[in-house]
Formats: C-alpha cells, sequence, structure tokens
C-alpha cells in the first residue's frame, strides 16, 4: 500500500494529469510534499530522531514500551490526522491498534483535550483506489474500491467519482455510493451544460491510495492534496482529509471567535443548537463553507454540501479534515482569485441574496419584557418625542395569549393594532415573533393552527407515526414539518388570519434549530443509530437530540437526521412565501437558524448574546462570517440581550451597532430599559447622532445591498477582502469596510478616549470633516471620546448620502449629498442605485434608477444609466469633494458658474445644487 503523500515521477500510473492541457505538479511528482516534510532538514531530523529512539529502546531492553515501526515515528506530530477523534473515549494504545493505527502518546496533549492525537493513521492505512476513470462531457466518472474493511459499520465497497469542471473557477467534486441512492440535500444548484474551457486550475488524482490533488495555475499552490489521509465512507460516518495552503482560513460558522480560525488542533462542529453564543460550542446555524488566504493574496474557497451533523478538525499542518455522518461528500471549489470573487462564486451556487425593503436598514427596537402594547408604544412615543431614528418597532413573545403562536393577549395586548395604525402613520413598521413550536394542550377545537395541523398531518412525528412533543415556551408543543410543502399552505393560512387583526410588516423567525427545552420528546428518544449513532460529533450535550428533536423523527422530505441542519431555512422559506403572498411587497424576517441560501430568504441575527464588552468585540467577526455565508442582513442585540448594560457599554455598542447591516436593539425581560431614551441626556444625544449618521449614509448602504442581490458582493467587508495582498490585514476583525469604501473603527473597550486601528495603505478621508489621513499601511491612535465614532472614506471613492430624518421614508424625501474622495492616482468611482424601496423584483422589471458618479482629472460627472419615475422625486442638493489641493477660482455647473466654499483642509463644497437624480449633470472646478 502506497504512502499518504505525492507519488515519484517514476509512478506515473499512480500521479496522472487528468485534465487536458495542465501543467506538471508544481511541487513535482518525484519530491515528498512539503506539507508532509517541510524540507530536506525535516527528514533528516526525523529521520535522526527515529534512528535515536531505536537505538535508546534496544540499550535499555525496552523501558521506553513497545518499538513502534518506523513509519510512525516519520510522521510529524502536525500532520498526525486523528484516527480515533471520538469524545469521551480514553484512547489506549490496544484501543488505537486495533484500528490499524498509530499510538503515540504526546506530552502537549492531555487526555480528552484537543492536542497532537495519541492515535493517527500511518502513511499505509488501507483507502480506496481509483479502479476506472473516464472522460464525460462536462468532466470525469470514476470508480473508488476499497479492498479492506475500515473500522465503522457497514462500510461502501464501492463509490461513484464524478468530477465536473462548470466554469473556469468553479469545480465540482461528487463522492457517493456507486450502488445505492442516499440522502442529498434538496438544495437547487446551477447545472451546467458546457465544460470550462479555460480553468484557472490543474486536477490530478492519485491512483492508489485514491486522492484528490488541485492547484492553482498561475501560482503553483496546492489548493488540496486529499491523499495526507484516507478516504473512509461509511453509511453513517464520511471523512476526507486535506492539506491546506496557509494557516488563514474563515468561515465554518456558525461558531463565536475570532473571523480568522485558530488551526491549533480546533475541532468545529456544525449541529444547530440552541445556546447562548460560547466559544467552542455549536450554534444556531451550519455552513459547511470556508475561504483561505493564500501566499500572495490569492483566496479559494470550499463547500461540502451536506446537512448532516458533522465537524471539521483544523490543525497546523496545516491541514483540515471533514467528518460527516451522513449524506454524501459534494463540494464545490471556487477559485477566485481574490476573496471578493470566492464569496461572489459561492453565492452562484447557493443563490444571491434577497434585496430587503429600505426599511429594513432603519433602526429596530425590541425588548422581551413590554409588559402591555401600552408600554410598547410609550416607548415608541419616547423614541419621537427626542426625535430618534426609529423604523421598526417589534414585540417578542409577550404579545402572545400563552406563549402560543396566531394568538394576541387580550388583556394585556389589546391596543396592538392601534398601534400598528399608528406606526403606519408615522411611516414605521410592526414585527412580530413566531416559533416553530405549536401549543398541543388546548382543549380539542379552541386552537386551529394545532388542529388544523394535526388534521393534515404537518408535524414532526416519531417512529411510531405520532406526532413529536416537546416543550418549548406554550409547554408542550408539536413541530411544524416545514419539509413538506403542505405545511408552507398550513402556515401562509395562519398568518393570514393573524394578519387581518394585525398587519405586521415583517416576521422574527425563533426557536428554529429547532429549540426543545427536553431532550428528544416527552418520551425521550428510541434506540437506533438514528439517536445514538455509531459516531456522534463533538455536539454540545454529547448528544444530537440535545435540547432539540430526536434524530429518528420523521419528516416528508426525510428523517430529522439529515434535516435538523435545514429546518431554520424551510421555515424562513415558507414565511418569506407566505409574506410576499400576504403584503405583495418584499418580504422581511430574520431568523436565528440558517443554512447556506438562507440569504435568499431572511437575515439573521447573532443571537441572545450578553451585555459585556467581549461581546460587543464578538459581533464583528460574527457579521462578517455571515458576510462570507451570504447572508448580508446580519447584526448582533445592540447593548447585549442578556445582563444589563452600562450607559458606557450601550453608548459605544450602538456606535458599533448603528453600522451592523441589520440595527437592532434588544434585551432580556426583568432587565432595565437600555433604548437610546433610557440614558443620559449626554449618551441619548450620543446614540441619537450616530443613528442619524447611520441614515444619512442609507442610499450608500442600499445600494450595497444591491449589488450584494445582484452579485454577490458583501455589504460588511473584512479589510482583508479589499487588501489582500497586505497580510498585515489577513487577522483583522476589531474594524471592518462597508463596501470598498467606509472603514469603521469602533472602540472595544472601556473607560478609553481613543482608540487604535489599521489605516491600509493610501489617503482616507474623515468622514465628518474631510480632512485627511496619509498612511503606509499602519496602525494609527485615533481620538474616540465617548460621543465620537471613526469613520474613515477611502481614496477614488464616491458616497451616496442624504440628509437623515427620523425615519427612512421621511430620509428618502430629503435632498442627497455627495462625497467624493479624491485620488491622485486611481480613478475616483461610486454609484447609486435607487427605486421605490419595497416592491418585488424592481430591478428584474426595470423599476429602478441607476446612476453612475465618476471625477476625471477636475471634472465631476453623474451619468444616469436607467431612470425610472422615483428618480425624479429626489434632487441632489450638495457636492463635497475631498482632496482638493489647491483653493478653485471657479466652479462650474454644467458649463455654468456656480458659487461654492473651500476650506484649509482642502475640501471643496458646492451647495444649493436642486439637481433631480434622473438628470446627469457634471462640475468642474478651475
Amino acid at each position: 500500500m502506497k504512502s499518504y503523500q505525492k507519488l515519484t515521477t517514476t509512478q506515473p500510473a499512480a500521479c496522472r494529469v487528468e485534465e487536458e492541457g495542465a501543467a506538471p505538479i508544481p511541487t513535482g511528482c518525484g519530491k515528498l510534499a512539503p506539507w508532509w516534510v517541510g524540507s530536506g532538514l525535516l527528514v533528516v531530523a526525523v529521520l535522526l530522531s527515529t534512528i535515536t529512539v531505536w537505538v535508546l529502546r534496544q540499550v535499555s531492553g525496552g523501558w521506553l514500551g513497545p518499538m513502534l515501526p518506523p513509519k510512525c515515528l516519520l510522521v510529524p506530530e502536525s500532520h498526525r490526522f486523528d484516527c480515533y477523534p471520538e469524545r469521551r473515549v480514553v484512547v489506549t494504545q490496544e484501543l488505537c491498534e486495533s484500528r490499524g493505527c498509530c499510538f503515540i502518546q504526546s506530552p502537549t496533549r492531555a487526555e480528552g483535550k484537543q492536542g497532537v492525537p495519541w492515535c493517527f493513521y500511518p502513511p499505509d492505512f488501507p483507502s480506496y483506489t481509483l479502479e476506472s476513470l473516464n472522460q464525460t462531457a462536462l468532466g470525469m466518472v470514476g470508480l473508488l474500491v476499497r479492498r479492506e474493511k475500515a473500522y465503522y459499520p457497514r462500510d461502501i465497497e464501492k463509490l461513484r467519482l464524478d468530477v465536473e469542471f462548470e466554469t473556469d473557477t468553479r469545480l465540482h467534486i461528487k463522492i457517493t455510493d456507486a450502488a445505492n441512492p442516499r440522502y442529498e440535500v434538496p438544495f437547487d444548484v446551477p447545472r451546467v451544460i458546457k465544460r470550462a474551457e479555460n480553468p484557472i486550475y490543474s486536477l490530478n488524482f492519485s491512483w492508489d491510495p485514491f486522492g484528490v490533488l488541485l492547484w492553482r495555475k498561475a501560482t503553483g499552490t496546492v489548493l488540496l492534496n486529499t491523499t495526507v489521509a484516507p478516504l473512509i465512507f461509511a453509511d453513517q460516518f464520511l471523512q476526507i482529509s486535506t492539506s491546506l495552503p496557509s494557516k488563514f482560513l474563515y468561515g465554518l460558522g456558525e461558531h463565536r471567535g475570532s473571523l480568522l480560525h485558530s488551526l491549533n488542533w480546533n475541532t468545529l462542529t456544525l449541529w444547530a443548537r440552541d445556546v447562548s453564543p460560547t466559544e467552542s460550542f455549536n450554534l444556531y446555524g451550519a455552513h459547511p463553507f470556508y475561504l483561505v488566504m493564500e501566499e500572495g493574496g490569492d483566496a479559494h474557497g470550499v463547500f461540502l454540501l451536506n446537512s448532516n451533523a458533522m465537524e471539521v478538525a483544523l490543525q497546523p499542518a496545516p491541514g483540515l479534515t471533514w467528518r460527516s455522518i451522513g449524506g454524501v461528500l459534494d463540494f464545490y471549489i471556487f477559485l477566485g482569485p481574490d476573496p471578493n470573487m470566492v464569496i461572489q462564486q459561492y453565492q452562484q451556487v447557493i443563490g444571491f441574496p434577497a434585496m430587503p425593503p429600505l426599511w429594513a436598514l432603519g433602526f429596530h427596537l425590541c425588548r422581551w419584557g413590554y409588559r402591555s402594547s401600552n408600554e410598547t408604544w410609550q416607548t415608541v412615543r419616547a423614541m419621537r418625542n427626542y426625535q430618534i431614528p426609529q423604523d421598526a418597532q417589534w414585540n417578542d413573545i409577550d404579545y402572545m395569549d400563552g406563549y402560543r403562536d396566531f394568538t394576541l393577549d387580550s388583556q394585556r395586548f389589546a391596543s396592538l393594532p392601534s398601534l400598528v395604525e399608528d406606526l403606519h402613520k408615522h411611516g414605521q413598521r410592526y414585527v412580530m415573533i413566531l416559533d416553530p413550536g405549536i401549543s398541543s394542550t388546548s382543549p380539542n377545537g379552541s386552537y386551529w393552527p394545532f388542529d388544523e395541523g394535526l388534521r393534515r398531518g404537518l408535524f414532526l412525528n416519531t417512529t411510531q407515526g405520532q406526532p413529536l412533543i416537546g416543550q418549548v415556551w406554550p409547554g408542550f408543543t408539536a413541530f411544524a414539518d416545514f419539509s413538506n410543502p403542505d405545511t408552507h399552505q398550513w402556515w401562509l393560512e395562519n398568518l393570514q388570519h393573524f394578519y387581518a387583526h394585525v398587519p405586521f410588516d415583517g416576521l422574527w423567525i425563533d426557536m428554529n434549530e429547532p429549540s426543545n427545552f427536553m431532550d428528544g420528546s416527552e418520551d425521550g428518544c428510541p434506540p437506533g443509530e438514528l439517536d445514538s449513532p455509531p459516531y456522534t460529533p463533538a455536539v454540545l450535550g454529547d448528544s444530537l437530540s440535545a435540547k432539540t428533536v430526536c434524530a429518528s423523527a420523521k419528516q416528508k422530505a426525510s428523517v430529522h437526521y439529515n434535516l435538523h441542519n435545514l429546518y431554520g431555512l424551510m421555515e424562513a422559506k415558507a414565511t418569506a412565501s407566505a409574506l410576499i403572498r400576504i403584503r405583495g411587497k418584499r418580504p422581511f424576517i430574520i431568523s436565528r437558524s440558517t443554512f447556506p441560501s438562507q440569504g435568499r430568504y431572511s437575515g439573521h441575527w447573532l443571537g441572545d448574546n450578553r451585555s459585556q464588552w467581549k461581546d460587543m468585540y464578538y459581533s464583528i467577526p460574527g457579521l462578517l462570517s455571515f458576510s462570507l455565508f451570504g447572508i448580508p442582513l446580519v447584526g448582533a442585540d445592540i447593548c447585549g440581550f442578556s445582563g444589563s448594560t452600562s450607559e458606557e457599554l450601550c453608548t459605544r455598542w450602538m456606535q458599533l451597532g448603528a453600522f451592523y447591516p441589520f440595527a437592532r436593539n434588544h434585551n432580556t425581560q426583568n432587565e432595565k430599559a437600555q433604548d437610546p431614551t433610557a440614558f443620559s441626556p449626554a449618551a441619548r444625544t450620543a446614540m441619537k447622532d450616530v443613528l442619524l449618521t447611520r441614515y444619512s449614509l442609507l442610499p450608500f448602504l442600499y445600494t450595497l445591498f444591491h449589488r450584494a442581490h445582484l452579485q454577490g458582493d458583501t455589504v460588511a467587508r473584512p479589510l482583508f477582502f479589499e487588501f489582500p495582498w497586505d497580510m498585515a490585514t489577513w487577522e483583522l476583525d476589531r474594524q471592518f469596510l462597508w463596501g470598498r469604501s467606509l472603514l469603521v473603527t469602533p472602540v472595544l473597550e472601556p473607560g478609553v478616549d481613543s482608540v487604535i486601528g489599521y489605516v491600509p495603505r493610501g489617503t482616507w478621508y474623515d468622514f465628518y470633516t474631510g480632512s485627511s489621513v496619509n498612511s503606509s499601511g499602519e496602525m494609527l491612535k485615533m481620538s474616540a471620546p465617548l460621543e465620537h465614532l471613526n469613520l474613515h472614506i477611502r481614496e477614488g471613492s464616491i458616497l451616496p448620502t442624504q440628509k437623515p430624518g427620523t425615519t427612512t421614508e421621511v430620509t428618502r424625501g430629503n435632498p442627497l449629498h455627495l462625497i467624493v474622495a479624491l485620488s491622485s492616482h486611481a480613478t475616483t468611482w461610486g454609484d447609486l442605485f435607487w427605486d421605490d424601496g419595497e416592491s418585488l423584483d424592481t430591478f428584474e422589471r426595470g423599476n429602478y434608477s441607476y446612476v453612475v458618479f465618476n471625477v476625471t482629472q477636475n471634472i465631476f460627472t453623474s451619468t444616469v444609466l436607467h431612470a425610472s419615475t422615483e428618480a425624479t422625486k429626489v434632487t441632489i442638493g450638495t457636492l463635497s469633494i475631498f482632496g482638493v489641493q489647491k483653493p478653485p477660482s471657479k466652479v462650474l455647473l454644467n458649463g455654468q458658474e456656480r458659487p461654492f466654499s473651500y476650506l484649509d483642509n482642502q475640501v471643496l463644497t458646492v451647495s444649493d445644487l436642486g439637481i433631480s437624480l434622473h438628470q446627469g449633470f457634471s462640475v468642474q472646478w478651475l
């Protein structure tokens, strides 16, 4: 059996170039792989250590223990791929060797903790052999055969390999059972009809043992090498490992931590779970996608289309291991080559996000613990009294009768319909919460949602065919089966009934992991390999049913074992469809549980965080990760959900939260209020001012969402997306960008009046004053008194802003203010997408305006590329140009001289333009 490493050029049958015109493997098939040995010196060191250990054993008469095969000692610690990943098991030498693996106790790992595995694969561990490979119209099809059984039950002997060269930057590799159908994610993916003509990647296979070798043609960087460990494909245990080209890996959600994952023996579990965000726990959503930055600034991404419970083990080789307990291995690889393009290519597979209504980008206010609709109303009135921007008022489960969906507490919330009517009169919106658990204890005939759902058979069932009963807020509950199309109709009818009394504008779908206050059901879970599989990933609670339903529960599309991670997505899809039917406008939905493609139907909030400074920091890598996942409408509970905030923390968090794409202040019951009106005049003013800043930027933000919807651009963006060649940006997650242009540097620590932030190379302009900062790419100390958030505009950008109002409806009628940030060496450019803010498919139907702004030398030009009647309702009032180095003698608007102002900090301003947005124009300064 051949070793898990690159093979020599003297063994051509085992190392073939399978893509026409592919170049030789850059590192050479004749060399030990660099991820295996590092360098010739490492080879010598390993060999010397092996000889030394052997000599010591002979001299000592074996006091060092049983003699280890040299093949085990040859494997460096960082390259030891775990052969016994089971938790809660003390791995002994006997257990390890029963699997045919190497056992070396490592002093760097305490048993039960993550670290160098004591039990790892030897280089010659049996794997699959590639028996045949044939060309197809789109790529190749092959047969993989395992000659020796692995150690998990129901090993699959023969696998089918499908390879499709889908585009020049996208490769699709799928491995499944060659003889029997298996569960696959019910997911719409693009179908190509033509093989890529000029792919920027080359693909090789090792035949025995089977392995995939993928590299980037332009640089020779190896992106995947799955020969580093054996492929295992059993019925309920699928495992494949690969080397990584660098340690800079992002994605793999949902988890709480830094944006950049640690590769120091770090295991990330993907199994949707209701738990307050905590480091190392599997959280609400599952996103089996990662992005890696390569040396030189290129990037690639990998998506495993699999919805079963899984874990991803990272190790410092650098290397990665996927472990799933069901489905198939269905990989998409995206070649970029820059990180922005990787995310665009990923969304070409999973779908681009929906265009949100404009009001969704305003400020939202909520709390659990409004004791009545009148108390809710008082908060709204207080916000209006202080003229603090607010677009949407929300209610948590307080409004319900006994916490039952689609009901209204007729005592405490009797005035809710009047409140909603008042919100609408003031150009504001109303959003309410819904849970998927439907109360099952009401008297027969008294609660239509349960009675009708039961009659139609729309709930998750036990293995005995009866509704699975768990417990959530209303008590005992059944769980809607959103994999059943009939459930979507029932969901719609329930919402229609409630909408007739309370005409809500958006929906907040919570508890949809699905959450269960019991483990499994009121009767527990039955014995069997769905609820107790041969291998359980490192899930919180050590059981698939921990605080959710039984994995054996029956659903229309499959068993819950397969569909659990899709539950939130399927509910979001049903809810979006219902809202479109009811309101005839763009749906607004915020969901807790998510899965790839969720952005097509909903946004996401980062869950039940805490009122702590570290939680405020963690929100930034959280929202940036969801930008990678194709869900740009994302934010955290501003000021924290649980616990009690402080005035300083809430002020700083409101400043940061004003730049979440989705901005909502929300807190729990039995804590003091934390809406802006609850604080001192100074804090209240600081919060109001930063919200007005957000509202002034709504035209820019809305345009970013258009670009996300149209082509998969990110809205909130890591700095390394714009500066991939600058390695100093690769670890930054305390700052972020809006689009390519606006740098946000929040204060994330108490008791300070300054902040240190990284300013990438180039000229940046203070958003408020226009004063320039010239950076060589360095950390800079910025003044940050409590009332100030640092914002900087990147040179070469043009930002459309607007005079802010207290709602998006008021704001969109105000004059526009265009801010130009000149560059001495780059094109200065910007754009604006404008429509009515709420109608469906305005871009697709042509009911929009699109305007491009640019500066050539000293001439600003506004060019209307597409116009609609909406553009006639707004004017461009002011043009500010940052970085005009000399005072102009005159300024011309369409050739006619106009008054202007010029400041010592090189800011030129032309006011009172009064030009309709649908008219092109030019401004020249001389």
